[in-house]
């Protein structure tokens, strides 16, 4: 099943078109895609016999699945070749650090670059469908809605400047963390865990990878972050990118005004970035 944001407004997409899901349900549900994750077990209950008029649509009208999660966790070296990449030894713990609301963006659209040093990583998010506390990673996925692509652009400046890494603040400029193009179901993956990712820029493959894998998979992640805090229902996770980054290639590479960033994962899609020069000078 594959639930999106259509112009603002929550739909269920199929081969045949996208189904508004307020008109759908005759008002059950309403057009907000952040409020059906507070309802997601009783959403998707409904969803599964849904009928309704579909109407066609373009990628340039879809928004982020989920818009305004109230908690976004990111994960650092998550994949060990990018980990190795990086001159990191594989982690112990998962390396988290958040990403903020005001740089979320849609799956496609332009980017404007605030540097000269801005890199890319395409990761798999999942997406919280019920309230998570300490819960095993033999459980984790019931409590996972579904999943959807991401980037994670990165202004390296930033974020590697002075002495503390400022993970957080370097990759959430404006637009910098795109999702989509849809939330894809759990029980839509034969293998949820195994999927192919992968990166291009102007149509060099620039990452590749599977997301087995991870070093600690999204059950673990469930897990080890609901050990310490509860997880939301519309809550979202970047789980990490695989090898290939720009930063560690000799000479390093970065995204320039003009190029064009497609990020895939098996099973859910693809989004398409362009981007634009900086508009102004940043301090």
């Amino acid at each position: 099943m594959r639930i999106g944001n259509l112009s603002g407004r929550v739909a269920l997409f199929t081969d045949q078109g996208a189904i508004d899901v307020e008109r759908a349900s005759n008002g059950l549900f309403g057009f907000d895609p952040q409020a059906i994750y507070a309802r997601w077990r009783e959403f998707i209950e409904w969803a599964k016999t849904a009928e309704g008029e579909t109407q066609p649509y373009s990628p340039e009208q879809l928004g982020p699945p989920v818009p305004r999660p109230s908690q976004v966790f990111a994960i650092g070296a998550n994949y060990r070749n990018h980990a190795a990449e990086g001159g990191l030894a594989v982690p112990e713990h998962p390396m988290v650090f958040a990403k903020y609301v005001s740089s979320f963006t849609g799956p496609t659209g332009e980017i404007e670059l605030p540097s000269e040093t801005v890199d890319w990583e395409v990761e798999l998010v999942a997406v919280v469908g019920e309230r998570a506390y300490q819960v095993p990673a033999e459980r984790a996925w019931q409590y996972i809605a579904g999943l959807t692509v991401g980037q994670d652009l990165s202004e390296r400046t930033v974020q590697l400047r002075g002495d503390y890494p400022q993970m957080s603040l370097g990759k959430s400029f404006p637009g910098f963390s795109p999702t989509g193009p849809f939330i894809v179901t759990v029980g839509s993956f034969e293998d949820p865990g195994g999927l192919e990712i992968s990166c291009s820029v102007n149509g060099d493959t620039v990452q590749k990878a599977t997301t087995s894998d991870m070093v600690f998979s999204i059950p673990a992640l469930v897990a080890r972050l609901s050990e310490i805090l509860p997880l939301q229902p519309g809550d979202i996770i970047f789980t990490g990118t695989p090898e290939g980054v720009g930063m560690v290639r000799t000479p390093p590479r970065f995204l320039r005004p003009g190029d064009e960033l497609v990020s895939r994962v098996e099973g859910i899609g693809e989004m398409r970035h362009t981007f634009t020069a900086s508009t102004s000078a940043r301090s």
